[in-house]
């Protein structure tokens, strides 16, 4: 927390736990280390664990654990089927990790923020942040990681000719004419996905993260810094 000798108001306790654990000058380049290591450490113990049930999957009764996974990737095939009509022998896995890895993320949200920050405390670490998906940089990554993905696979399915085909000739028609308003048509909804998808998510994350802390106030700074807290939020 703030240095023992600064009065604890809720604009303090609130800009203290939104504050990130950075390495830089400030600059484009400047790195949020606690949002990179979180990740990084989410993503080892989600997969790992993934990775160990598959390993030791049976085909008889499964386990509890391996129930867990088995009705988690029939969901995740159930949503990819209702919105991608071919082959998802590439499409599911990829959904999966997906959702596996951001679940896990926006899991940490449910940590005691108080606790986790005086555990860090004990570590050195006078800022950090564990929700990495209230970062909107991580939000970016991963809507321009899937982005990135999905123009790759429209254009190994469709190839480079019937993507291009398909941007200037749909969903208006083949027409000539047409083919500058399909263009235009078809950018804003590809340059549209990834800015609706991050911000989405860290809108989503930034609010909750931000009510939990209004609700944390209650015990840091008692039922005055708690009206205070609130009222800041709407203010």
């Amino acid at each position: 927390m703030a240095a023992e000798h600064e009065e604890l108001t809720p604009t303090s306790y609130i800009n203290h736990h939104l504050t990130f654990e950075t390495r830089g000058d400030g600059s484009f380049w400047t790195l949020n280390v606690d949002t990179l290591i979180m990740s990084a450490i989410l993503g080892v113990l989600c997969f790992g664990f993934l990775w160990w049930v598959t390993r030791n999957a049976t085909p008889g009764v499964p386990s509890r654990k391996q129930a867990f996974v088995e009705l988690a990737l029939d969901w995740v095939d159930e949503q990819v089927k209702g919105i991608f009509h071919g082959p998802r022998d590439f499409v599911t896995p990829l959904a999966v990790t997906t959702f596996v890895w951001v679940l896990f993320m926006n899991a940490m949200d449910f940590l005691p923020v108080d606790i986790m920050s005086t555990f860090y405390g004990w570590l050195g670490l006078h800022y950090w942040r564990s929700v990495s998906t209230a970062d909107v940089n991580t939000t970016f990554a991963l809507s321009l990681s899937v982005f990135a993905l999905m123009i790759f696979y429209s254009v190994k399915i469709k190839g480079l000719g019937g993507w291009i085909h398909e941007l200037f000739c749909s969903p208006f028609g083949s027409n000539p004419l047409l083919w500058i308003f399909n263009l235009l048509f078809n950018a804003i909804e590809y340059l549209s996905k990834p800015l609706s998808h991050s911000l989405r998510l860290y809108g989503n994350m930034y609010a909750g993260e931000t009510i939990f802390l209004l609700l944390g106030l209650w015990a840091a700074t008692g039922l005055a810094g708690t009206i205070a807290g609130l009222a800041l939020s709407l203010g």
